[in-house]
């Protein structure tokens, strides 16, 4: 669409505002607008990728080792926090909303409102041995492209 700027790429450029927490180089760190619990941060790369097809590896890395000083921050914050989720939402049909790849740093207490719903029954082991071989599939198709 023409005239329109992703609104984590307005926030890295300065043209948006956000509660940042952290910044460096390659990620920016802030509050989420819609906090499933007080601290709940996203962490963002600054180069926009749409999904992790898009993201190069090394900002990913980036993304996850400020994820995991955050959570620890978190614990230490004075917020309530007793468990931390790292929730990465990549497509339409895994929930995501804003087409640009983000890791939501969620604190989390016993009791409070957010659940993720499934079925989550212990599955055959033929099934996960066919899963298992498709994703080394996947991974063998990776290192074909990556050479």
């Amino acid at each position: 669409m023409a005239g329109y700027e992703c609104i984590f790429c307005a926030i890295v450029r300065g043209r948006a505002d956000a509660s940042i927490v952290h910044e460096d180089e390659s990620v920016i760190a802030f509050m989420d607008l819609r906090p499933v619990n007080p601290g709940h941060l996203l962490v963002v790369p600054k180069t926009h990728a749409v999904g992790l097809e898009d993201l190069p590896e090394d900002d990913g890395v980036q993304v996850w080792k400020v994820a995991h000083r955050l959570g620890r921050a978190l614990r230490r914050s004075g917020l309530r926090c007793e468990g931390v989720n790292l929730l990465l939402a990549d497509g339409q049909a895994a929930f995501q909303e804003v087409f640009h790849v983000h890791l939501h740093v969620i604190p989390r207490f016993i009791g409070d409102p957010f659940r993720i719903g499934s079925d989550w029954r212990v599955h055959r082991r033929e099934q996960l041995d066919e899963a298992s071989a498709a994703v080394r599939s996947g991974l063998a198709a990776l290192d074909t492209v990556q050479r």
